[in-house]
């Protein structure tokens, strides 16, 4: 029996080790987002200098892993083997959740989740307890659990998200109406200010949150609470002189230094405050085993005060987590994932919104939108005007579509982003306020990002529904992680070895689905399959360069439109459903391609009208294609996933006949394209009279068979729609044709 602990113990290492890797894809969008966003150092700049902050943050922090130990239960109230439940319950939960929210792309706190994975585990092994103990009610659960704390961080996470929004959008906002957009200008008067004033906020933050809890704090505590602003005043003397020679020796801008100094403390506080919630509950269950091995004394009824008591740093286990966590950042595509989210959240320019829009983000909008046309009216218009001024952007002339390239936002809010988080996060740390480093970083990008006027009437609603789903996901993990691992130390209790074995199986599974599905969506993300952006200006360009979107999409329309009828004849709602995705996947792409009008036309000449105009005109026939097997598929899933009656053998066979001559179009008109032979067009043009001539023939006989045979009004009511919508289908490829044709000669 003895052994089953030991066995705990090499699982929970390597749980730990997972779970290292899983949190430091989710918590990199902490410290890299500002300098990615901003681009104002090269990527790989970028992980050299998180990972010696990540390495230094891991290796010296000693002091962190109480929380694990005694921060949210009383060790001495439970015994050895309840302990261990506890925690191998912990950590198999948190892997999991946090991979989820890996996987999904969302930021979320391993702070909240590991302490509410403690709570939950640990009130539900005290509810066990109280239950066999008849002296005991659920009133005694207060012995058990340290309520106290676990309010106190309830209370923080909340007030942390309204102070960061709030804050970050006030200092934005100032900033913002000091250097404006032009910001190369500005800085040659209040660079080195600004450069002073961020740099000390941040070394502040280094000296308070970052090397708190490691060895060398020591040497700084006294000055750092005796003599606060005596430190900050001289610190803030030093950065702005040292900014201001910075810009006259090197000719660059102190900002860069800025977002570099800033990543690095950011990263620091992370490994060496946040790495208590990969690996402290490992720790805690070695020492654990460690001191109970040598006690003699049997499992459950050993009594685990030694949890109580300073314990003191493993150097060795530091130094694997820190090179782990390194490995990580460099290796991690969900890191990439989870940072997307918010730079494209955070983004100046427009783009592929990543969220839908719901009703409260649209109630949000249409009330900010309100209140803002009630200060207008309140506000003089001069003052209004030089405020707008403020706020204008440069107009930045590039190649076509190397807007894409262009930073998610600039310096400016890059560093205002790694100050104000840097500052509020080491407040609360001197006040000793729990707080979650997430959910300060995310809410001041968020509350920037909004004061910059990023969010306009074009993107608000998407963006704030996007702020909403996180601020919910943040919600829903402490939910998550409280019944979760409750449930789990609940099983483990009553299956014990058996039950740890399943549910180690069961997190590996599940582990290695979410790894494929994600490798699926990235797979897809660079699918070099899907349209692509013309970029050409004449007629005769467009033509070439959409040829193999036209292509594209007849292949596709092809394979779709023969699946939905094999499905429908069969009653198979798998293969109408995969269809109806294959639509969907099209629909977005075209519908992508129609949200580039706008830039395509922009940077258009004035000789290139012809060309927008065709370009518009065939966007237009291929959305109405794609409308068509829309409707085909959404008509035809409802039809058999209600459990309709099958489409009669005529009306199927008729479908295939159908099916075949259109079949036998697309292939050519896909050739055609393919080797952009567009002169064998009038070939397809000629077999138009003949398909209208087939459908209109397979309506008549419909009609008839309507009159004299049919008895099932739903089966008729589709079949027209088939028919007609096929119709619609047709008439749209052959205009499409058309348009080509024409174009193609006059070209």
């Amino acid at each position: 029996m003895d052994n089953i602990y030991l066995l705990m113990i090499v699982a929970l290492a390597a749980l730990a080790i997972a779970d290292l890797v899983v949190g430091v894809s989710n918590d990199a969008v902490n410290f890299l987002n500002s300098a990615i966003g901003s681009k104002a150092l090269s990527f790989r700049t970028i992980l050299i200098i998180a990972s010696l902050g990540i390495f230094i943050g891991a290796v010296f922090s000693s002091g962190m892993m109480e929380v694990a130990r005694k921060g949210i239960f009383v060790p001495g109230e439970f015994y050895f083997d309840e302990i261990m439940i506890i925690f191998m319950a912990v950590m198999i939960t948190d892997i999991l959740l946090l991979d989820f929210f890996n996987t999904i792309g969302l930021p979320t706190s391993t702070t909240v989740s590991i302490v509410f994975e403690l709570l939950g585990a640990a009130v539900i092994m005290a509810l066990i307890k109280i239950g066999h103990n008849d002296a005991e009610t659920i009133s005694a659960i207060t012995k058990y659990i340290n309520t106290e704390k676990a309010v106190e961080i309830i209370t923080g996470i909340l007030l942390s998200v309204v102070i960061a929004f709030t804050v970050g959008a006030v200092v934005q906002y100032l900033s913002r109406l000091v250097f404006t957009f032009h910001v190369e200008r500005k800085m040659k008067y209040f660079g080195a200010i600004f450069g002073g004033l961020a740099l000390t906020c941040i070394s502040y933050f280094i000296l308070v949150k970052g090397l708190k809890g490691t060895p060398f704090y020591g040497s700084f505590k006294n000055i750092i609470e005796s003599d606060t602003w005596l430190l900050i005043g001289g610190s803030f003397i030093f950065w702005t002189v040292f900014s201001q020679l910075f810009m006259m020796i090197f000719k660059k801008n102190i900002l860069i230094i800025v977002i570099a100094v800033g990543t690095f403390s950011l990263a620091l506080a992370f490994a060496g405050n946040d790495l208590v919630n990969f690996i402290g509950v490992p720790m805690a269950a070695y020492h654990s085993y460690i001191d109970w091995a040598a006690s003699g004394v049997a499992a459950s009824d050993y009594n685990m005060h030694s949890l109580a008591d300073q314990v003191p740093a493993e150097p060795l286990l530091l130094f694997i987590a820190g090179g782990i966590m390194v490995l990580t950042l460099w290796f991690s595509k969900k890191a990439r994932t989870v940072s997307d989210t918010e730079i494209d959240l955070a983004r100046q320019g427009e783009g592929h919104e990543k969220f839908s829009p719901n009703m409260l983000s649209r109630f949000l909008v249409k009330s900010s939108t309100q209140i803002a046309t009630y200060f207008e009216f309140i506000l003089p218009k001069s003052l209004q005007t030089k405020i707008d001024k403020r706020f204008e952007k440069p107009v930045v002339n590039l190649p076509k579509h190397k807007t894409y390239e262009l930073p998610a936002f600039d310096m400016i809010r890059a560093s205002i982003n790694l100050m104000v988080a840097g500052i509020l996060i080491a407040t609360a740390t001197s006040m000793k306020l729990p707080l979650s480093t997430t959910y300060v970083t995310f809410m001041v990008a968020m509350g920037t990002s909004l004061a910059d006027r990023a969010w306009g009437r074009e993107s608000a609603v998407y963006r704030v529904a996007g702020v909403l789903n996180v601020i919910g996901g943040w919600f829903f993990t402490a939910f998550v992680a409280f019944v979760a691992a409750g449930t789990l130390a609940y099983l483990i209790y009553i299956g014990r070895g058996a039950m740890i074995a399943v549910l180690l199986l069961l997190a590996i599974l599940l582990l290695v689905r979410n790894y494929l599905s994600h490798k699926n969506k990235v797979k897809l993300k660079l699918d070099k399959s899907g349209l692509k952006k013309t970029e050409s200006k004449t007629v005769q360009g467009i033509i070439q360069e959409s040829a193999e979107n036209i292509s594209n999409v007849v292949s596709r329309s092809n394979k779709i439109y023969s699946d939905m009828l094999r499905g429908l004849a069969k009653q198979d709602t798998k293969k109408l459903k995969k269809s109806k995705k294959g639509v969907n996947k099209l629909n977005d792409e075209v519908e992508e391609l129609r949200d580039n009008i706008f830039y395509f036309i922009k940077n258009l000449d004035e000789t290139s009208v012809r060309g927008s105009n065709f370009y518009i005109v065939i966007l237009g026939y291929l959305t109405d294609v794609v409308q068509s097997l829309e409707f085909i598929s959404k008509a035809s899933y409802k039809h058999v996933n209600n459990n309709h009656k099958a489409l009669r053998f005529n009306q199927i066979k008729d479908l295939q006949e159908i099916d075949q001559h259109l079949e036998e179009l697309l292939n050519e008109i896909e050739d055609i394209f393919h080797k952009k032979e567009f002169q064998r067009i009038g070939n397809v043009l000629s077999k138009k009279e003949e398909i209208f001539a087939s459908l209109s023939n397979k309506i008549e006989k419909q009609i008839a068979r309507t009159r004299t045979e049919e008895s099932s009004p739903k089966n008729t009511t589709l079949y027209f729609s088939l028919l007609l919508e096929t119709k619609d289908l047709v008439k749209a490829l052959m205009n499409l044709m058309e348009e080509y044709y024409t174009s193609y000669k006059k070209a």
